[in-house]
């Protein structure tokens, strides 16, 4: 590591508190993700200490599993046992956590309008995985791409980019890893997905059996919603795939 900083900007003051919240909440309540040291808070930017490390590739998606099911199941025992998926949890500086749904179901609507779902049938069917996510226990979701994630020479993981966080049902955050590695490094064999789920899984249920639970079947819910929430990127941020590249027989955007 070098010992130097990054700053980023943000467009409105209110942006740039929301995600210094964030950044506190996680050092609370997710003490397994490690994060650069947060050194400034200005009116509209946020200073971190500089991490010399690479994204993650596909080979890293078992660690990283496992390190994103301890992370939420520690956040879980911390204080997401309190939190309603459906609902906004409130922290204790008086700011919230957003429900899972509301957002993603204003996401959806926009990818049909943006062309990115063929038509209305395809609306109903992205909003019936959403709303049939939204039981079980709450986990936190923070958008686990892999250029949110530095790994350094020795192998320590940090994650980075704490300015969406919500609340999501435990397995999603690795559905948005798992589908972002494939858009940026092509297809993930299916062992290897089940064997990150084995993993996440069995990280989650230390911290208590019930979190240790997604099955494959809802992770292939995540997925789904993932390849349409996530198709606008395409060709953008590094992603070079599409998720027909993984899923050929599957209709919907690549």
């Amino acid at each position: 590591m070098t010992l130097f900083h990054f700053s980023k900007h943000y467009e409105t003051p209110a942006k740039a508190a929301a995600a210094a919240c964030h950044y506190g909440w996680l050092a609370t309540h997710a003490k397994p993700l490690r994060q650069p040291a947060l050194t400034v808070v200005g009116p509209a930017s946020l200073t971190f200490e500089h991490i010399d490390g690479r994204h993650a590739q596909k080979e890293d998606l078992l660690p990283l599993a496992a390190l994103l099911g301890d992370a939420h199941g520690a956040a879980w025992a911390s204080d997401l046992h309190r939190a309603q998926l459906d609902m906004p949890h409130e922290l204790r500086d008086g700011s919230v956590l957003a429900d899972f749904g509301s957002c993603r179901e204003a996401a959806l609507r926009n990818r049909l309008e943006s062309g990115f779902l063929p038509d209305t049938a395809a609306l109903h069917a992205m909003l019936t995985l959403l709303e049939r996510s939204t039981d079980g226990p709450a986990a936190f979701y923070k958008d686990s791409n892999p250029r949110n994630f530095l790994i350094t020479l020795d192998g320590t993981v940090f994650s980075v980019d704490t300015d969406d966080v919500t609340l999501a049902p435990f397995g999603y955050d690795l559905a948005k890893l798992i589908t972002t590695l494939i858009m940026t490094h092509g297809p993930i064999d299916p062992p290897d997905i089940e064997a990150a789920l084995n993993g996440y899984n069995h990280a989650a249920a230390r911290h208590h059996a019930q979190l240790g639970a997604t099955s494959r079947e809802r992770l292939g819910d995540f997925l789904a919603l993932h390849a349409v929430l996530t198709a606008p990127y395409a060709g953008r941020n590094g992603y070079r795939y599409g998720w027909l590249h993984q899923h050929p027989r599957t209709q919907g955007p690549s």
